[in-house]
């Protein structure tokens, strides 16, 4: 037999009124109440009816969720954290994947072409900003990401340029002079903001991030980072890098195996370091030092601000920052 509200409230001790309100995500609960009644739902497996809320609300309970890749150990892990988010506020989430094409993306744009969904959580690399505050959909959204940043719409993120300038201060201050960068794309957006924050360090420091040192990939994989840094070994000696930062971490391993390749050792003769913190280069030999965001809370922050947008509780669109730290592991020890 389904668990319901009354069994969560005799559970906490508190009324059916306040469960629902907890449940519905409403402002009026202090934290503390929040938490006791969260554990009674946990305790006893709450589930919301979906379908008593679809007649009630006009809702269906799924939102989706549109990105890029899944391919991606980043997208991967942001997706499970999503989902186990979504669930745990009695959604259902969906997923949509774009291959970042413009026509894909508008069509998430539009929730999944009027399927059952009720929102929609969309991390654009084909669509400019212009072209989403351009949209005629009243789907309620959130964007994630750093390609787009409109002015209307929620948005996720970390601040890459903070993260990234704290990479470049982090290896001038361990002595390294000769920096360089790996992952800028002909296109605005991610790899942009990660290499204004890193090249600001630079600069601040009296140096120069020459365009030799800056090298183009098209995707952020491992081969094109293997290729990337072929490219910087093959520098003269005195221009060769004694550091590299590459925009993201599956880009860092493919560096790493081409210094491996070349007898270059890390981190004695060039320190590596990465962004996203992925399981894969905390096994690395060596470990890579990467900057970790916070994907747990940025879900749940995705998550929440959607939810409250499709309830009508938003009081209007926020440029949201999440937490990061930069780890340090073997491919910058000294």
């Amino acid at each position: 037999m389904a668990t319901t509200l009354k069994d969560v409230a005799e559970h906490a001790g508190v009324s059916v009124k306040t469960v629902s309100n907890v449940v519905n995500a409403r402002p009026n609960i202090s934290a503390t109440m929040r938490s006791r009644v969260q554990a009674s739902l946990d305790a006893l497996g709450y589930r919301p009816n979906l379908a008593a809320r679809q007649l009630k609300h006009g809702r269906g309970g799924f939102i989706a969720l549109a990105v890029p890749q899944l391919d991606s150990p980043y997208f991967s892990e942001l997706a499970s954290h999503l989902a186990a988010q979504a669930t745990r506020r009695g959604y259902i989430l969906l997923m949509d994947i774009t291959g970042a094409d413009k026509e894909q993306e508008r069509l998430a744009l539009s929730g999944m072409s009027g399927q059952m969904v009720d929102g929609v959580i969309l991390s654009p690399l084909g669509l400019t900003a212009a072209e989403i505050d351009a949209r005629h959909s009243s789907v309620p959204l959130v964007l994630l990401g750093e390609r787009a940043v409109p002015s209307g719409v929620d948005h996720i993120s970390v601040d890459s340029v903070a993260a990234s300038r704290a990479v470049g201060e982090f290896l001038l201050a361990s002595g390294r002079r000769r920096l360089a960068a790996i992952g800028r794309e002909p296109i605005q957006g991610t790899s942009s903001v990660r290499l204004e924050g890193f090249q600001s360090a630079v600069e601040d420091a009296g140096l120069r991030l020459p365009g030799k040192r800056i090298v183009r990939v098209r995707q952020f994989d491992r081969e094109h980072g293997y290729s990337a840094m072929q490219q910087l070994l093959d520098l003269p000696e005195q221009e060769r890098p004694d550091a590299v930062f590459a925009f993201n971490d599956l880009l860092a391993i493919g560096a790493m195996r081409a210094c491996l390749e070349r007898g270059v050792r890390i981190p004695e003769d060039i320190a590596v370091v990465g962004f996203d913190d992925i399981p894969e280069g905390r096994f690395h030999t060596p470990s890579l030092t990467t900057v970790a965001p916070d994907l747990a809370a940025l879900a749940s922050i995705a998550i929440d601000r959607l939810i409250l947008t499709i309830e009508g509780g938003s009081q209007g669109p926020e440029r949201i920052f999440v937490p990061w730290e930069l780890r340090f592991r073997e491919s910058t020890a000294t």
